[in-house]
């Protein structure tokens, strides 16, 4: 049994990737026999700043909610000071750092040197950090390689969440030592199949007739929820869901207010996107970020949902070729709805598909060998 204290300046109630990465590690690593303590950001008003839930130890650090949150970063006040000294009192055998570029990760390698503890850093991303604004994203990468080279001096021992974040981390210089993946829960979400919290097809009245199509994902330029809207309000016998929230959530109403085929669903919680995935034929992600792994596509191919996806970044270590889903070059409107055609036209391929998928997320993308492998680190010098 190892202890081990995982730094995330995210976690939940948060909803994003590197949350549920944190919190499904954690509860893994719990499963296995080990002791897991996540130090995360005070960024919820009520929650308690240190607490034990699903036997996961929680110290919530105060901080300055920079970007409504998105970017927090550390008061060292005197609350800071008690928990921290709480937390150097206790003797971890591996400290893991989720993302590169916070503040708060420059704190869990400090705490790692100070207490003599073996720490390792886990990438997240395959490309330079975006707000879709060019004069601000040109001095965000110079911040993202400034911050990259004073972590590279604290924490020697990086990792990629996939192929695609491991081959970026050597954009800054570094040479990652492997892949801790970025799994799922199979045996949970099967359950939430047998035990949906809501039809989507009822709720909304959605013939027997009609496919349901589904996007779940955050309302940015380049993720291609308005693109995807585009072509669907070109086919005929389908319904769109689109879920999520997101900066450029006005220019997707804009292209989906004169469509009768698009329901905007806003931001649903995870047992609202197993229930909207399962209830789906296709599950597309028009993506033309260089994604570091999307728990999206691995959750749609466990709920047995027919993949439409680019290739980019590490969504093609889940979608590898055609044989797995749809792989798409782009995600302009006409290659989307082409996509859709052709998959809507040829069933026996999707249904082959669909196996093909599940079974690949099964046998590489679970957490046990997820664990196993961070165990294996744990005890090594």
């Amino acid at each position: 049994m190892s202890e081990i204290c995982i730094f995330s300046a995210h976690y939940l109630p948060n909803i994003g990737g590197i949350e549920r990465f944190t919190y499904y590690l954690a509860k893994w690593l719990n499963k296995s026999g080990n002791k897991v303590t996540v130090v995360t950001s005070d960024l919820f008003d009520g929650l308690p700043e240190h607490e034990t839930a699903d036997g996961i130890e929680i110290f919530r650090m105060p901080c300055y909610r920079l970007m409504n949150g998105r970017y927090p970063v550390l008061k060292k006040n005197k609350e800071f000071k008690k928990l921290n000294a709480e937390l150097e009192d206790r003797r971890f055998d591996l400290v893991v750092i989720n993302a590169r570029f916070y503040i708060h990760s420059l704190y869990g390698a400090d705490f790692a040197k100070k207490t003599g503890v073996k720490c390792i850093t886990i990438e997240h991303g395959s490309a330079h950090l975006t707000v879709n604004n060019p004069v601000l994203d040109y001095f965000g990468r110079i911040y993202e390689h400034c911050i990259t080279a004073l972590l590279k001096r604290k924490c020697k021992e990086y990792y990629g969440v996939s192929e695609a974040a491991a081959n970026w981390s050597g954009h800054f210089g570094i040479v990652s030592r492997g892949i801790i993946y970025n799994s799922i829960d199979l045996s949970e979400i099967e359950e939430k199949i047998k035990n949906p919290v809501m039809s989507y097809r009822e709720e909304y009245s959605v013939s027997e007739d009609r496919k349901i199509i589904s996007f779940a994902g955050r309302l940015v330029s380049g993720k291609g929820a308005k693109e995807l809207a585009e072509a669907v309000k070109r086919i005929k016998n389908v319904t769109l869901f689109i879920a999520g929230d997101g900066p450029d959530k006005r220019e997707v109403l804009e292209a989906v207010k004169d469509s009768n085929n698009i329901i905007m669903l806003g931001k649903i919680d995870f047992d609202h996107v197993i229930a909207l995935m399962s209830d789906s034929d296709i599950f597309c992600l028009p993506s033309a970020f260089t994604e570091g792994l999307p728990t999206a596509v691995l959750e749609a191919a466990a709920c047995d949902t027919f993949v439409i996806a680019t290739s980019f970044g590490g969504t093609k270590e889940i979608i590898p070729d055609n044989t797995y889903g749809y792989v798409m070059e782009n995600n302009n409107a006409d290659t989307i709805y082409e996509a859709i055609e052709y998959s809507l036209n040829h069933p026996e391929y999707m249904e082959s598909c669909k196996k093909n998928s599940k079974e690949r997320v099964k046998q590489t993308f679970n957490w046990e060998r997820t664990v196993k492998y961070v165990e294996r680190i744990a005890a090594s010098k």
